[in-house]
């Protein structure tokens, strides 16, 4: 064998090995790293493509076959990538925008990776003619998945989120979801061209399983999704297919049509309502979507304020804090996507980036239906995919897994349509003896340069992140030197790396086991390190926030309520910024300030009754009982409310009448404890009444007699007070 062909068998069982092992990235949970259901999955396919990048960039160098070729595919797949990088580059946190974070582990790098994927896998799966091996090893290992799922669902393995909602080992419902609507459709596919009769069949069994799976998801965009493909499988059926073709798709065109109309129809029935999945599934409604409806004209709003670049990758927390709408106060305070892929590419990159990643969708439908590679049945299943695939994008954000099987077969459609490109075709060859003695050593090189570079430093920072967070033999100033190592070490991950240690800063101020010195540490390495995020981003009003909560547990309330100030400047509509300032300020004394800040919180959002409670507790701060009875009628149809921001309120100022109508109600709802009974004795005493505190606490004893020493204990102090 020469020097040239030993070279190109090793470059090439070299792409093709990890191409193959591609599809084990879902397998990956790395226990010991940040976001272990992120990250490990994360590094892993970086490192794969990197390794396929490198060996097939030797087998174009050898062998022209392997070169580029030419379709809008790839044209519109490059260009994507192409303006993302500029979108990225101009964004308002770029190092974020290519890095992303732990807990997505996207940005510009993974879809830079995802186009070597693209090319690496139709140049060299196209040449080897492996498409079909490379599909059946990633439904071997959706087997695999679909194990993981049914042992959830039998209760003989946990589900990570802690719901009923089944995630395997993906660590997300949605991204399980999303996972089982391109296996369902790629075995199907895969089912109709295969010529061996037992494997057919168990691709039919696999995909009608991991079908019954994809419900148990919960996920209603991929639900969607799923039974829309299915619909319009059947149609492009009925349109194209041969009499015995139409007549099987038009009865499971009604069939679908039953069941939909039926679930619909008994969505109120007792069969769906105690059934949680069935349940849930026939809640989908324009009513139940309010919330994405409500995000999405958000992003609009910031869309049209930089509609050429967009803010970035990882840019929409900037939209959802200036345009925050104080409707969605009851909902998760952060939200860092749209909840539709379209939109998010659109707040991301621009119109231009929402166009380019349509194009996506349509060239490939278009080239798909021209080519004469494939045949009718496959051209249908891989339509049905896609369709599918874009529905469950209007309602879910993408992840990794969603992008190797778009991107798979975006790559798999251009390898049977894309051109040979003249000028690649024309370029020379390396010469036979450089192969072995120049390129794979180079190969490997630059292999070893890109896995230390792009990933190595990123690994180290999840893996001692963990570290950081967990209680060390050593004690808390184990912990905290980790913390020290971590900051003195600028990374991607310093946002995360920041705000995990005020949190952990938090934790230590208020443990019993910390030194005074340890505590003092840990707070000031808090500020200091928040204290330069915000320097280093002024205009994300999330940064500003854990400033001030760093502030805070440093005892520095003055700075605690500027850096408020300063996040509800950013974001001036969402409520929680108002309540964090009034909580401040009333701390502080100032009890006109927390009223106001109170009193604008719950003008932004009267129809939360939290908002209501502490619009109420302003006003008895100031005095002003009237107004604050009138707020409580409103929300509550009553003045006696038990709450503790409340509570604090009357005790603060002196009402004990009030105080203890709360304590009253403690008392008197089901299964009250004995620290209410204690509660309600010491708000009697707290107003001088010492018979009434003595009588309760004789009560609280004679229902709880375990607590009869701490009773007595009590009535001995208020006897002395006597």
């Amino acid at each position: 064998m020469t020097n040239e062909n030993t070279a190109k068998s090793i470059a090439r069982w070299v792409a093709l090995g990890a191409l193959f092992l591609v599809p084990l990235t879902p397998l990956i949970v790395a226990s010991s790293f940040f976001f272990p259901f992120i990250t490990g999955k994360a590094f892993f396919f970086r490192i794969l493509v990197e390794i396929a990048v490198v060996a097939w960039a030797v087998l174009a160098l050898l062998d022209k076959e392997y070169r580029p070729r030419f379709s809008i595919i790839g044209a519109a797949v490059i260009a994507f990538v192409a303006w993302m990088f500029i979108a990225d580059a101009s964004a308002l946190n770029a190092s974020k925008a290519f890095w992303s974070n732990f807990e997505r582990m996207e940005g510009w790098v993974l879809l830079v990776h995802l186009l070597g994927f693209f090319v690496v896998a139709g140049a060299v799966l196209r040449t080897e003619k492996k498409w079909r091996a490379w599909f059946l090893a990633s439904l071997g290992v959706s087997v695999i998945i679909s194990g993981y799922a049914l042992l959830q669902l039998n209760g003989s393995l946990a589900i990570h989120q802690g719901s009923t909602r089944i995630d395997a080992s993906l660590g997300n419902s949605a991204y399980l979801a999303v996972y089982l609507l391109f296996n369902v459709f790629i075995a199907l596919w895969l089912a109709l061209t295969e010529t061996r009769v037992w494997l057919t069949w168990s691709l039919v069994a696999l995909s009608v399983l991991e079908g019954v799976l994809l419900f148990f998801t919960e996920t209603r965009g991929a639900i969607l999704g799923f039974a829309g493909a299915l619909a319009l499988a059947a149609i492009l059926t009925v349109f194209t297919g041969g009499k015995h073709a139409r007549r099987y798709a038009m009865g499971a065109l009604v069939f679908i049509v039953i069941i939909a109309g039926s679930l619909y129809l008994a969505r109120n029935s007792s069969l769906v309502q105690n059934n949680h999945v069935l349940q849930r599934v026939a809640s989908i409604s324009l009513a139940d979507g309010q919330t994405r409806f409500t995000i999405w004209s958000m992003a609009w709003e910031g869309v049209k304020d930089r509609p050429l670049t967009g803010y970035g990758q990882e840019g929409f927390n900037y939209i959802f804090n200036t345009y925050y709408d104080p409707s969605l106060h009851a909902q998760e305070p952060w939200f860092d996507r749209a909840h539709n892929a379209f939109i998010d590419w659109l707040a991301a990159g621009g119109l231009p980036a929402f166009l380019l990643y349509v194009s996506l969708f349509i060239s490939a439908v278009v080239m798909l239906w021209k080519s004469s590679a494939l045949s009718r049945p496959e051209r249908i299943a891989l339509t049905a995919v896609l369709a599918g695939y874009a529905v469950h994008n209007l309602f879910v954000f993408d992840n990794l897994y969603s992008y190797i099987y778009f991107f798979a077969i975006l790559s798999l459609i251009d390898s049977q349509v894309a051109r040979p490109h003249k000028r690649l075709e024309e370029a020379p060859t390396l010469e036979a003896e450089a192969g072995m003695t120049y390129a794979l050593p180079i190969a490997a090189v630059a292999a070893i340069v890109l896995i230390w570079t792009v990933n190595v430093p990123g690994m180290r920072v999840a893996s001692t992140l963990i570290t950081a967070l967990t209680p060390a033999v050593a004690g808390i100033g184990a912990n905290i030197a980790v913390f020290e190592d971590l900051v003195a070490h600028p990374s991607f991950a310093a946002q995360e790396i920041r705000e995990q240690l005020v949190s952990f800063a938090s934790s230590v101020a208020q443990s019993p086991s910390a030194t005074n010195e340890e505590k003092q540490r840990a707070v000031a390495l808090a500020v200091v390190e928040m204290q330069k995020q915000v320097a280093a981003y002024p205009l994300d009003a999330r940064e500003h926030l854990q400033l001030s909560y760093a502030y805070r547990v440093a005892g520095d309330g003055v700075s605690a309520l500027e850096e408020i100030r300063a996040a509800s400047k950013l974001s001036p509509k969402k409520e929680s910024m108002w309540i964090e300032a009034g909580a401040l300020a009333w701390d502080s004394g100032d009890v006109k300030a927390a009223q106001a800040d109170f009193a604008q919180a719950y003008a932004l959002g009267p129809q939360f009754t939290e908002l209501a409670t502490y619009a109420a507790a302003g006003n008895i701060a100031i005095g002003d009982t009237a107004a604050a009875d009138k707020i409580l009628l409103a929300a509550y149809g009553t003045t006696v409310v038990d709450n503790d921001v409340l509570a604090v309120a009357y005790y603060r100022t002196k009402d004990w009448p009030r105080l203890t109508g709360i304590w009253k109600l403690r008392t008197s709802a089901p299964g009250a404890s004995a620290e209410a009974w204690f509660g309600l004795a010491a708000s009697y005493y707290a107003a001088g009444d010492f018979a009434n505190a003595i009588t309760t606490i004789n009560k609280a004893v004679a229902l709880f007699p375990e607590a009869a020493a701490s009773g007595a204990a009590a009535i001995s102090q208020i006897q002395a007070k006597q």
